[in-house]
């Protein structure tokens, strides 16, 4: 049995959250560019939890902006599609199946556009959802008489012109606009690369005006792993207690966040469905919520990356299955990347209940996340994400982040490589790392002389925009960490680290 909607009620499954038959003839609300899983999995599952809760009321016109591949799926399938949610959340085991009816139609970019067009005549249509990949947002010669434009940028400014001739430019018909593409700014970038697009097409100033006074564009921020499909012997398994077959099933982790930046009232009323899940926020400003992903979740995942490498593990989830590792990144979670960042925007609750989710989300026994590839450019990694990090400490304290030294004097050691003909090569143990870094020749270079290493490193304002042995004691701690890790492995300097705690 195939999953749609002639066979919803024949689906009985106890325990599975499944749509009622009204809320398939909710009017579309969204239009929304992309099919991907993220997309599918946040902004889309958001939707249908409010229109369950009656909060939102109204579905998503998809529409399939690349050339490849068509619309079979949805089409065969009504636009549904389960989501498997797999982790675990406040330290509890998470195992829950949703058959996800947020979208109404798939369409066509290629071949519907006339159809997508028609969308813009709807009063109801109020919002914009994207995520057409971080080269998705490009400027482009598009005409917005293009059948259709080949961008997405030049796609959104004729649905927004189509919907300004229909309207008359009337404030009310102006749309909110909510990219969900995984770059800062997005919906800055975005708005200033529509506005080029309507003044390079020479639209009348009318349009123009009614564009930037009417239309909201948020900058958002998105966070949630949703890796697609799930393994096949899963979703066998899956369909088999179900009862049915679903070509669409994503698998996705619990945590989920949305921060959507404005503080207009008529967006938060536009934007209804935000009452629905405790992971969305409509605010002033996202600054809090960037700050504390990229310090504790991004700036963790790079500070703990060589540690755990070095002491054997090969995944994130393997790695918190040891006691000493995990007390370790609670450590460096809770007693330094948090303090750090403290902030009058940023509360101990903020910290603690981020961290909290991050080591559930390392916990999660379905996911499989290799520290290899968290590995991958790792010295730029360690720059954006904790160079910054090291001088909050210092403007707050005196003494030296041991857990930020540890983990740095990982990195430097992960480093140590060799030139190969297949490239730079680090071996820890038995098994050898090809290293994606595109500074691992210089780093290779200064292991030239382990003497000078720690301090030269530090001092390359190449890497780091400033001399980290500016930072009292830093560079001594990390030479003794190295010491350790070099003389007694991983596991020792991690244990040894949290006797000196309870000492």
């Amino acid at each position: 049995m195939i999953l749609n909607r002639k066979n919803l009620e024949h689906i009985q499954h106890t325990g599975l959250v499944k749509p009622s038959a009204d809320l398939l003839d909710l009017p579309e609300k969204i239009l929304q560019f992309g099919t991907g899983v993220l997309l599918r999995g946040l902004p889309d599952y958001f939707i249908d939890k409010a229109n369950r809760q009656g909060i939102f009321n109204g579905r998503i016109l998809v529409v399939k902006s690349t050339s490849q591949g068509g619309v079979d799926a949805f089409s065969t399938q009504d636009g549904l599609y389960t989501v498997a949610i797999r982790g675990i959340e406040e330290g509890k085991k998470i195992h829950e199946n949703i058959i996800n009816s947020s979208i109404s139609r798939v369409l066509s970019a290629t071949n519907d556009w006339k159809e997508i067009l028609k969308a813009a005549h709807r009063p109801e249509m109020q919002v914009v959802f994207s995520n057409t990949t971080e080269v998705g947002i490009v400027m482009s010669e598009d005409k917005v008489t293009d059948m259709p434009p080949s961008s997405y940028p030049g796609k959104l400014l004729a649905f927004l012109y189509e919907r300004f001739s229909a309207f008359g430019g009337t404030p009310e018909s102006g749309m909110v606009i909510v990219p969900a593409e995984l770059i800062s700014d997005n919906a800055t970038k975005l708005q200033q690369i529509v506005f080029d697009l309507a003044e390079q097409n020479n639209l009348d100033k009318q349009f123009i005006t009614w564009l930037k006074e009417n239309n909201h564009f948020c900058n958002t921020l998105v966070d949630r792993i949703v890796p697609g499909k799930l393994p096949q012997d899963e979703q066998n398994i899956l369909e088999q207690q179900l009862g049915y077959t679903d070509e669409l099933t994503i698998m996705a982790e619990p945590f989920r966040l949305w921060a959507i930046e404005s503080e207009d009232s008529r967006v938060a009323e536009i934007l209804s469905f935000a009452q629905a899940d405790k992971g969305i926020f409509i605010v002033p400003s996202i600054s809090k919520f960037k700050e504390l992903k990229l310090r504790l979740l991004n700036g963790t995942h790079t500070l703990t990356c060589a540690l755990a490498i070095l002491a054997g593990f090969e995944t994130v989830r393997e790695a918190m299955q040891d006691e000493a590792f995990t007390a370790y990144v609670k450590g460096l979670m809770e007693d330094e990347i948090s303090a750090a960042i403290l902030s009058d925007s940023i509360s101990r609750e903020d910290t603690a209940s981020f961290a909290n989710s991050v080591i559930d989300r390392f916990s999660n026994p379905s996911l499989e996340h290799k520290w290899q590839s968290i590995a991958m450019n790792y010295t730029s990694k360690m720059e954006m994400r904790n160079r910054e990090l090291f001088e909050k400490w210092y403007q707050k304290y005196e003494h030296v982040p041991q857990h930020m030294a540890l983990g740095f004097a990982a990195y430097l050691l992960f480093m140590n490589s060799k030139n190969t003909s297949d490239g730079y090569c680090s071996t820890v143990g038995e098994k050898k790392y090809m290293l994606q870094d595109e500074h691992a020749p210089l780093l290779a270079g200064y292991w030239n002389d382990p003497e000078t290493l720690v301090e030269k490193v530090l001092a390359d304002q190449s890497l780091w925009g400033m001399d980290l042995n500016r930072l009292p004691g830093f560079a001594t701690s990390v030479k003794k960490q190295l010491n350790t890790l070099q003389n007694s492995g991983a596991k020792s300097a991690i244990e040894s680290l949290q006797a000196e705690k309870t000492i």
